[in-house]
């Protein structure tokens, strides 16, 4: 059944939004806007088995490979099946390759 996945990265690109950098001018103020990651989510067309899209509201799925997935507790419902991920994996695959 087709269903939105949303994928969720970090909010922000800088560990401390708006603070200063090496080189900036002390004088100059940073507004934590600017270090928005304009990448924090990536929302995808899928497929999900049946038994999936028609789950109860937050109800925790695993999607092979890609992490752990919620079902949104506001726009999850039977025939608009929604998930967001929680949790991503750890790629080992990618570390034995190298």
């Amino acid at each position: 059944q087709p269903a939105l996945v949303r994928q969720y990265d970090r909010l922000f690109k800088e560990p401390a939004p708006g603070g200063r950098r090496d080189g900036d001018d002390p004088e100059i103020k940073r507004d934590f806007l600017d270090d928005l990651n304009p990448d924090s989510i990536h929302t995808l067309n899928a497929y999900v088995e049946p038994d999936a899209a028609n789950a109860g509201v937050e109800t925790v799925f695993q999607f092979e490979r890609h992490g752990y997935f919620v079902t949104d507790s506001q726009e999850h419902k039977p025939g608009q099946a929604v998930f967001n991920r929680t949790v991503t994996l750890r790629d080992s695959w990618a570390k034995k390759k190298q």
